[in-house]
């Protein structure tokens, strides 16, 4: 159940980021040629900033989605009632305080940023952009969290890819006819509301049995306000380059790096669709004996590692082509930069192959043991973002971020190996080595073979044709390197499909017998 569960979610997911990706690739373009490079600016940073309000639910979902792997895992419904009744008051708490900042930010902010764009837009945008957040945290909060926990991820994708279709398609047409931006965005508000509906919907036919007038179990989520700390320093650290950009250089500059963000973006989400439908199966597997979570885990490290250092390759070799390409036109501002793909992938691979180790640590619980940890990983980026960034510019924010993940990744894959499986971090360090040098081969002979990309229709083909490559020669050395883990993959895939196999028997069998 767990492998059919993650392969849906990762099956459901990875459509829903194609679909995405492939209508979300209009917008910016169609606000850059129609409103300026200015405005593709500045509704970037009213988004960055009005991602700040997650804070106020940081720690309520990751602390609840910690407390429900165990009783899910056991079958226990009362206790995941009494776990749900306290996230729910939680929730209902956040909704409110989030929809009061959405307004007074709709308020303050007009009188803060000087744009050509007249107040009254920016107020609008702003509600229109954060009140469905409010509205779904007070309504929703509770119950995706146990489609997460249950490994049923592929249930809220399907719902939000639905509305995300309808969402960037009705924006498409409203830029296409150049229509105020506040009708663009009052688009993503009214999608918002139907996704809330879905989701009742959906509970009410699947989820009879959900109680939340039982007794509220709050010492189960009693972690939440470590819990917030990592959350409050995750946020902080993912989104302080756009605001610090916003202060100290234009909107011009925030749009450049905008542009190069939505690409490695693009990056997180699939590499966190995949994590995520992994993940609830991490967490069940870790409460269910020591020495089976160890090689699933080592696994899932390896393959997951080697998937995302062979995407980031392939967006390193193609991201400046196709920069020249989606740009074409737009001249107010010059985007094509051979540094900034070179930053962006240092981040992104620190970022994201830590995320095995990071699971760890959120699966066991051990929120408290590190919230000092996340807190100086927070401040060593806010700090050297703030120094450098007067001295190296738009360089400047993306040094600062490397120099906290330098030390940030470091400590989490020590205290990963170390505390929580009792033994050598050698053991990913050198995972990370491998991979590290398997990528630098492949951009030295990708930089002999001088590719050519003059064309959409090329820089599609040539990813494409990268990929096919470079996953399976990273899938390949990293099976040569760890021929214990590659055994075990591999039986644990003919195993998962064996049952797969003999489910279809059965329900083949009982349908010719009716």
């Amino acid at each position: 159940m767990k492998a059919k569960r993650s392969m849906l979610n990762l099956g459901f997911g990875l459509a829903s980021q194609v679909i995405t990706i492939i209508l979300g690739f209009f917008i910016p373009r169609l606000i850059m040629v129609n409103y300026g490079s200015e405005a593709n600016g500045l509704i970037a940073s009213i988004v960055q900033i009005i991602s700040y309000f997650a804070l106020l639910e940081a720690g309520i979902g990751a602390a609840s989605l910690q407390a429900l792997y165990k009783p899910i895992a056991a079958g226990d419904r009362g206790h995941i009632n009494s776990i749900l009744a306290a996230s729910s008051s939680y929730y209902k708490k956040t909704g409110i305080y989030y929809f009061i900042s959405v307004v007074l930010l709709a308020v303050i902010y007009p009188l803060v940023i000087h744009s050509e764009i007249s107040g009254i837009a920016i107020m609008a945008i702003i509600l229109f952009s954060g009140l469905g957040g409010a509205i779904n945290y007070y309504f929703q909060g509770k119950f995706r969290i146990l489609l997460i926990a249950e490994g049923k991820s592929y249930v809220e994708t399907s719902i939000v890819t639905i509305a995300n279709i309808l969402n960037n398609v009705v924006r498409i047409i409203l830029l296409l006819q150049g229509v105020n931006i506040i009708a663009v965005q009052a688009s993503f508000f009214v999608l918002t509301l139907l996704q809330i509906v879905a989701f009742y919907y959906y509970s009410r036919k699947h989820y009879k049995w959900i109680d939340l007038n039982q007794k509220p179990d709050f010492a189960a989520i009693g972690q939440k306000n470590s819990v917030m700390v990592h959350e409050i320093s995750y946020l902080v650290f993912r989104n302080t380059d756009v605001l610090i950009l916003t202060i100290f250089t234009n909107l011009k500059i925030v749009s450049i790096y905008v542009m190069y963000n939505m690409i490695f973006t693009i990056v997180d989400n699939i590499v966190q669709t995949v994590n995520g439908s992994i993940k609830s199966a991490l967490g069940q597997s870790y409460h269910e004996g020591k020495e089976a979570f160890v090689k699933f885990y080592d696994a899932y490290e390896v393959y997951f590692m080697g998937l995302i250092f062979s995407i980031l390759t392939v967006v390193y070799i193609v991201i400046l082509p196709f920069m020249r390409l989606y740009t074409a036109g737009v001249n107010d501002v010059n985007y094509i930069n051979f540094w900034l793909p070179v930053l962006f992938v240092v981040i992104k691979l620190l970022t994201n192959a830590r995320t095995s180790s990071n699971n760890l640590i959120t699966i066991a619980g051990h929120f408290r043991n590190t919230q000092f940890r996340s807190i100086l990983e927070s401040a060593i980026n806010l700090g050297a973002s703030v120094i450098f960034v007067i001295f190296f510019g738009i360089y400047g924010v993306l040094m600062g971020t490397i120099a906290a993940l330098l030390y940030r990744s470091i400590d989490i894959i020590v205290y990963a190996n170390r505390v929580l499986l009792e033994r050598s971090p050698w053991v990913t360090f050198r995972r990370w080595l491998t991979n590290v040098a398997v990528f630098a081969a492949i951009v030295f002979a990708a930089n002999l073979i001088d590719i050519k990309m003059t064309s959409y229709t090329t820089v599609i083909l040539w990813s494409v044709l990268l990929g096919i490559i470079i996953l399976p020669l990273y899938f390949l050395i990293g099976s040569m390197m760890e021929r214990e883990v590659s055994r075990y993959a591999w039986g644990y895939a003919k195993s998962a499909l064996t049952k797969l196999r003999l489910k279809r028997k059965v329900a083949a069998g009982q349908r010719a017998e009716a």
